[in-house]
């Protein structure tokens, strides 16, 4: 099993950066370029908001550099609270997807935090542990380019153990 945790203090406030996090668009800007997320058409538009709990809300393709298909990821939504979520979801290459997301607000600006546990299904956990850490990194070097940063922190926190 593999625990990752990244956390960025933001110049925003938690509605503005909510309205971009619970849009594919959004995911996958902070994606771009290593990896972007297929979404069906009738999806494309959809918010977090709108996503039911506990029920598989599509399947999509992962695809390397935005072209070369590696993995198909069923997205479930587990649950969703104000700036927050759950995702508990499976794909090819992951037997569990669980990425908890959080924005909270700060005495200037909010912190946004992504939590990952991660149940590999057959490739090593150290190629798994690189691949994703380093997609999130981006992710988040995306997220401090676009909203400003506070307080200049590392972006990757402890990883938990259990």
């Amino acid at each position: 099993m593999i625990w990752l945790r990244f956390e960025s203090h933001l110049d925003a406030e938690p509605p503005t950066i909510w309205l971009h996090a619970t849009r594919m668009q959004g995911v996958n800007d902070e994606l771009s370029p290593m990896v972007r997320m297929s979404v069906p058409k009738a999806f494309a538009c959809l918010t977090l908001r709108d996503a039911p709990s506990g029920a598989l809300l599509f399947n999509s393709w992962l695809l390397l550099l935005g072209l070369i298909p590696f993995d198909r990821h069923a997205l479930r939504i587990e649950k969703q609270w104000d700036y927050g979520f759950q995702e508990d979801s499976s794909s090819w290459l992951q037997r569990r997807w669980r990425h908890k997301r959080h924005v909270e607000l700060m005495s200037r600006g909010s912190r946004l935090v992504d939590e990952l546990e991660i149940e590999p299904r057959f490739l090593p956990e150290r190629l798994i542990r690189l691949f994703v850490r380093l997609l999130f990194l981006q992710r988040h070097r995306w997220l401090r380019a676009h909203f400003g940063i506070i307080e200049a922190r590392p972006i990757e926190g402890e990883a938990a153990s259990r």
